[in-house]
């Protein structure tokens, strides 16, 4: 693989970017971003504060904006937020220059992972039903990344091994 490509990781919230993503950068010596977490920093709130507050549409421009400018770094793992993938602006810049990665799960074991959570503000409002179409509308766009990993039958460790398998392939 180039060196300066990112492998960024895309998929639904609840999906392991963040906990692989660190764990891929650590054993690739990359530098681990989380695009959620890099929003919280710059707005001094956690996501579900900026989405009570600010609302969605601000929530997404940044997203925009932080997801963009950490993309061009270098020599970095990226974990992306649940929605940003379905940006075209971030999406087409992914593809065009980065290595991406799907967790893809089938929605039930997805919808058990997400479903208590309080830090994810568009599942606190979504019914069962509801996080199932949202789920299947955000597949479409997710499968255009350049690899998916079907992640229900394996553990963190053989997850982390077929990302590494991938990377090592380009």
């Amino acid at each position: 693989m180039e060196s300066n490509k990112n492998l960024v990781f895309i998929g639904m919230m609840g999906s392991g970017k963040t906990t692989l993503g660190k764990i891929v950068s650590k054993k690739l010596s990359k530098k681990f971003i989380d695009i959620d977490q890099e929003i919280e920093i710059n707005e001094n709130m956690n996501i579900s504060e900026l989405f009570i507050k600010k609302g969605e549409a601000f929530f997404r421009k940044l997203e925009e904006k932080i997801s963009l400018q950490n993309l061009k770094k270098t020599n970095s793992v990226i974990s992306l937020g649940g929605g940003a993938f379905i940006n075209k602006k971030i999406q087409s810049e992914v593809l065009k220059n980065h290595i991406s990665i799907w967790l893809r799960w089938e929605n039930k074991n997805l919808i058990n992972r997400i479903k208590n959570s309080q830090k994810r503000p568009i599942a606190i409002q979504l019914n069962e039903s509801d996080l199932n179409k949202l789920i299947n509308k955000r597949s479409k766009i997710y499968a255009k990344a350049n690899y998916q990993i079907k992640c229900d039958k394996l553990s963190k460790l053989e997850i982390t091994k077929k990302i590494i398998e991938l990377n090592e392939k380009k």
